[in-house]
């Protein structure tokens, strides 16, 4: 369903975090609620903003599928990666491709060998445009771009972008470094040859889950080693620690998703390395230097309070960053547009805030 809205048949409300912690009133009707803003006070609400999305019939939707699809824990070893890998997306659960949108496989130079990479830009309009880099979730060792169709062509036609969605290398095969290179070495690429493709200069990244980590990794490594300088990073409910103890994996751990150590996706993509701040963004020291972000978390999801913390970590360090939460929704929820209507409003949402991209010239875009 390409047009999902709100099973509610009313817009979603936008009210205050419920999380202890003292409250900071920012300008308009949101206001912002969290443990961490503790550390920097008012100072923090003028860099940050925070909304928690809430409609019955998004939790609604979200009870009804994980009932269908029972008690879930993720990958458990390579037998089940085998199967999880050669599933064909269904577009009635993942939503289907935007059919005003063109699609095209290209391959990327990177250190490790060529990268594919599917391309999205609406059709009949060949004009350059700001390129959004998208990378799907599936654990570090699973997903595709095949299964992110419909979110990578809506963000395309909605936010009238160039959208370039990465086949990265994936584990056991490719431990980690190999994904993250394959996202940085694509970052700059897309930074210094985009206009190759049809990119006008402007730059942005974005992705779900591990997709998302690997994003935020690559910030990092950007920001350390002089890379390219994106305009804004898109995190949707970004996987950015590994072993967490935190309230929403008590509350929520094998609600469609398990990060209790040890994980089996979790030993498959690190290969007994120790987990650097590249591979667990939330363990850097500074976040400072870092593209504003867009980090949207679920409320159903034991990787809730890993986009909270990281969300008030960068407005703490002095970047930019608005924080949006879907109440009562399940972790991976834009994977499954085509039953879950939080996952339209969210590219909506995506889309919309992306415009500030679409916005800046090309000179103006942060160093």
């Amino acid at each position: 369903r390409g047009t999902a809205r709100p099973t509610s048949g009313r817009p979603p409300r936008s009210v205050a975090l419920e999380v202890p912690a003292r409250e900071h009133v920012l300008p308009g009707p949101v206001r912002f609620c969290h443990p961490v803003a503790l550390i920097a006070g008012a100072w923090l609400s003028r860099r940050m903003q925070t909304r928690l999305v809430e409609d019955p019939g998004f939790a609604a939707e979200t009870s009804a599928l994980l009932e269908r699809i029972g008690a879930g824990g993720g990958l458990t070893g390579e037998a089940a990666l085998r199967a999880a890998r050669t599933r064909p997306a269904n577009p009635a659960v993942s939503g289907a491709p935007d059919p005003a949108v063109a699609l095209a496989d290209i391959y990327l130079p990177a250190s490790g060998g060529p990268v594919r990479a599917r391309l999205y830009a609406r059709r009949g309009e060949p004009r350059a445009r700001p390129i959004l880099l998208w990378l799907h979730g599936g654990g570090f060792v699973a997903g595709s771009v095949r299964d992110i169709d419909h979110v990578c062509s809506r963000l395309a036609h909605l936010g009238d972008l160039l959208v370039v969605s990465l086949e990265y290398r994936l584990a056991p095969e490719h431990p980690f470094p190999a994904a993250l290179h394959d996202t940085y070495d694509a970052m700059t690429w897309l930074a210094a040859s985009g206009a190759l493709i049809g990119g006008d200069g402007r730059l942005a990244a974005g992705g779900q889950s591990a997709g998302a980590a690997l994003v935020a990794g690559a910030c990092l490594m950007a920001r350390d080693e002089g890379g390219p300088a994106l305009a804004r990073q898109v995190l949707c409910y970004p996987a950015l620690d590994f072993g967490q103890d935190t309230e929403s994996v008590r509350l929520f751990d094998g609600v469609f998703l398990s990060v209790k150590a040890p994980s089996w996706p979790e030993q498959a993509y690190l290969g007994g390395q120790e987990a650097t701040p590249y591979a667990a963004p939330l363990r850097a020291y500074t976040l400072a230097g870092l593209p504003p972000a867009l980090v949207l978390g679920s409320g159903r999801d034991p990787l809730r309070d890993d986009a909270r913390t990281y969300a008030a970590r960068l407005a703490g360090d002095g970047v930019p960053v608005t924080h949006v939460e879907y109440a009562g929704v399940m972790h991976g929820f834009l994977n499954f547009c085509g039953v879950l209507s939080a996952g339209d409003h969210a590219i909506g949402l995506i889309a919309e805030d992306l415009k500030q991209v679409r916005d800046m010239a090309p000179a103006t875009i942060p160093a």
